[in-house]
């Protein structure tokens, strides 16, 4: 059987199950997976589905959306966003309605923050072109002004 692009899934797994001294069947049998489908996820000869992901980070006692991303699932900037959410959901001190406002200023403030990004993008590949256009010229692109005046 060919190898899937699942091989850095399965050292980790095997890693970790090591750092939790389990053996193979011990961790098939936590996570309700057969001891063969583990050994071959291991080896790079299966690529798991996400239920069995969460099956096994849950026996293991690690994050899912790690998995996830080992996996291909997801990628670094989701599992980033979904842990910070799970970690304000699971927080007990607040009540819902703050953990629903606290979502809502999470996601205002990373909406902005993509905006200015995509802005930054805009105007350096803008400022790029001038230098170009300048160059093909024969004559220096526009500097770009050290700073704005105060408002």
């Amino acid at each position: 059987m060919a190898s899937l692009n699942v091989g850095n899934l399965g050292e980790y797994l095997r890693e970790q199950r090591r750092t939790a001294q389990l053996s193979l069947r011990q961790l098939a049998d936590a996570a309700g997976v057969s001891n063969p489908y583990l050994s071959q996820i291991e080896r790079g000869l299966r690529k798991p589905s996400a239920e069995v992901l969460q099956q096994v980070a849950k026996a293991l006692r690690i994050s899912a959306e790690t998995l996830y991303v080992r996996a291909g699932i997801l990628d670094e900037k989701e599992r980033e966003e979904l842990e910070t959410r799970a970690v304000i959901l699971a927080d007990p001190s607040i009540n819902e309605r703050q953990k629903q406002v606290l979502l809502q200023i999470y996601d205002s403030f990373r909406k902005e923050n993509a905006a200015e990004a995509a802005e930054a993008a805009e105007a350096a590949a803008s400022a790029s072109k001038a230098a170009d256009a300048g160059a093909d010229a024969g004559t220096p692109g526009p500097t770009p002004d050290a700073e704005s005046p105060s408002r």
